[in-house]
């Protein structure tokens, strides 16, 4: 019988590790419906679950008004990371994506809106054992050129 745990203790399936943690989050407000010029802030807390096979995210604004949730999995045999994000928005989207030059990037298939195909992705860059910086862009040109959405600068609890 093959170990169930290797899967969630190769290399790869680690690559997602320097996500855990406590973190305070701070973002143009402008970039989420706040006052340009102001600093949006939040939480995020992210854990691992079930044999630590799942990265499991807890996200929050500071004032309450938006919440967010995702599981993160590594799927060894497709060579990919999945992710299944839900918030208090009603939103729900899927990603697949991998780490590469130390950038983990995340996308979403395409999907048709306002008659345009519209590609979202989040790429985690800059990491540090204390900070990481996220992005959230869109492309509506199948991912040949992004635009910033939403910018996240993460520090360590």
């Amino acid at each position: 019988m093959a170990d169930d745990r290797e899967p969630c203790t190769s290399p790869e399936a680690r690559q997602l590790d320097f996500w855990l943690g406590d973190w305070a989050l701070s973002w143009p407000a402008e970039q989420f419906g706040g006052e340009g010029g102001e600093r949006g802030t939040g939480r995020n807390r992210i854990t691992k679950l079930f044999g630590d096979c799942v990265i499991e995210e807890n996200f929050t604004t500071d004032d309450g008004s938006f919440r967010g949730h995702s599981v993160s999995v590594y799927d060894g045999s497709a060579g990919c990371w999945r992710q299944t994000w839900v918030d208090s928005s009603g939103g729900y989207l899927v990603f697949t994506g991998t780490f590469h030059d130390g950038i983990m990037e995340l996308r979403t298939g395409p999907t048709e809106r306002d008659g345009e195909v519209l590609v979202q992705r989040m790429v985690f860059t800059d990491i540090t054992p204390s900070s990481v910086e996220w992005a959230w862009q869109g492309s509506r040109n199948g991912g040949s050129s992004w635009n910033d959405l939403w910018n996240i600068s993460y520090r360590r609890d």
